[in-house]
């Protein structure tokens, strides 16, 4: 069940909790000495404490130790019990943090139910801890797939601004990762506990979106039949994400400029002032210095925004990233939701490698579920791909061989990254890429690129084993003349 401990100066009472707590099925630690109890915090490292608030009858030692049990990490839930219960220290135990406060007797059926509750929300408490954990980690920018040169700009420029309050402007195509860029910037900030709010400026018309982004007082429209908070209240203290900036209509322009510049919001229907501490992002897949030109966008309200801009390059801008993002696709998202050990061919992944991909990123990830959906085995060839990629077939080279898949090079989620080393990105996902990207200026076919990354991992793999090439085949789940052949062509390409 649940390690307790349990400090109280009379002996009897002591006795009598423990009994009734270990016929719950507790773990308990009695102590009727408050010294030995404060030593012993650490030591055993509670799940609840219940402590007696007067423990010499003339000073309250209860209050220290609900500090220290509050100061372990995980920290405890503290239960205080006392004889001589008065408004006022009830009042100051909940205030330094004790779960709950029972006076002396209590009754049994009370305290069981204290004891109850006060597990239920350490586990809650926990749970959130975890899962706020597992979200900072998902999003933290230096683990994003990704090492064209363009990516690391993105991501260096991540890296400077993240833990500012300054408004960012997010720039790219449909599907290039804008949301995802804005979380990171959000979960490596120190608004990362706070709300994380994203809407779509183009997904409601514009009486909705106002009252969505200000809120709005029971009777100022027909259908306000209660008070509404709006996003930004929502959001005080954290991140608003406002996506697809450049549609939002001229009036609702007026009004976020002043929350911009005021750190104010008014509710529709109502005169009051809210102040509010948010943070502003902002994304848009068009280029708004026309919308100003053409009038349709606020040119005072542009350049609030637009304090520093950050530009997500098209797949196409960085090909090199694709064979990244298709093994991580096949790896970390289908193969991990479905639990078959998908592959591809390297001819398949030649033809991904050819098409421009206008969807970006999610038009990638669209295409590998769907190839996954359709094959017949596990392994994708170019007729799972779809039709539109067709026309590249004989225009790539590669075979039905299969790429062996480097896990251990492309998805070590657990390797940390040194401070001073380069950020590596790429905007849908968390696989470290395995060395830096040539220069623009330098790039070679998508081929040569493949066979390294195999040679690397095939190398790797063998000095794993200790040269043992039957070892390395069943690891590399090949069988032992694919493994010499993979061997006998490296030779001859050196």
């Amino acid at each position: 069940m649940a390690k307790v401990l349990l400090i109280d100066d009379e002996v009897t009472m002591v006795q009598m909790v423990t009994e009734l707590l270990r016929d719950e099925g507790h773990e308990v630690f009695p102590f009727s000495n408050y010294k030995a109890a404060l030593e012993a915090l650490e030591t055993h490292q509670p799940e609840v404490v219940i402590s007696d608030l007067y423990l010499d009858k003339t000073r309250a030692h209860g209050f220290e130790i609900l500090a220290k049990a509050r100061a372990l990490n995980p920290p405890a839930v503290v239960i205080i019990i006392t004889g001589f219960a008065t408004i006022e220290t009830a009042v100051e135990a909940m205030k330094k943090g004790a779960f709950s406060y029972l006076e002396k007797p209590f009754k049994v059926d009370e305290f069981k139910l204290t004891i109850q509750r006060a597990l239920s929300y350490n586990e809650a408490v926990s749970e959130n801890v975890y899962l706020r954990k597992q979200l900072k980690k998902k999003y933290q920018f230096n683990q994003i797939i990704g090492s064209a040169p363009k990516m690391q700009d993105v991501f260096k420029m991540i890296e400077r601004v993240a833990d500012t309050d300054s408004t960012i402007l997010i720039l790219g195509e449909s599907g290039t990762g804008k949301e995802l860029v804005a979380r990171a910037l959000h979960f490596n900030s120190r608004r990362q506990f706070a709300p994380f709010i994203p809407i779509n400026c183009s997904a409601l018309p514009e009486n909705l979106l106002e009252s969505e982004l200000f809120g709005h007082r029971r009777g100022a429209f027909t259908g306000a039949v209660n008070d509404k908070k709006g996003l930004f209240q929502e959001a005080d203290g954290g991140t608003i994400f406002l996506d697809e900036i450049g549609t939002m209509p001229a009036m609702l322009q007026s009004r976020l400029l002043r929350v911009l510049q005021e750190k104010e919001v008014r509710r529709v229907g109502d005169n009051v002032p809210i102040f509010v501490n948010v943070r502003v992002l902002a994304a848009t897949n068009e280029t708004l210095e026309k919308r100003v030109k053409d009038g349709t966008f606020r040119e005072d309200l542009y350049y609030r925004l637009n304090v520093i801009p950050i530009h997500l390059p098209a797949v196409r801008e960085r090909r090199d990233d694709i064979p990244l993002l298709v093994l991580h696709f096949l790896k970390d998202k289908i193969s991990a939701r479905t639990g078959k050990p998908f592959q591809i061919t390297r001819k398949a992944m030649e033809v991904m490698g050819a098409h421009d991909w206008p969807g970006n990123v999610r038009e990638i990830e669209n295409a590998i579920e769907r190839a996954c959906a359709l094959c017949d085995s596990e392994t994708i060839k170019v007729s799972d791909l779809p039709p539109a990629l067709h026309q590249y077939e004989d225009k790539v080279g590669g075979g039905d061989e299969i790429i062996i898949v480097p896990e251990t090079q492309f998805f070590d989620k657990t390797r940390e990254i040194a401070p001073t080393s380069t950020p590596t990105a790429a905007i849908q996902g968390t696989m470290t890429p395995p060395a830096p990207m040539p220069a623009s200026g330098n790039s070679r076919p998508l081929k040569d690129f493949m066979r390294e990354q195999e040679v690397a991992y095939l190398n790797r793999i063998l000095a794993q084993t200790g040269g043992d090439k039957e070892k390395a085949a069943q690891l590399l789940g090949v069988s032992l003349a694919t493994l010499y052949r993979k061997l006998s062509e490296e030779e001859q390409a050196q």
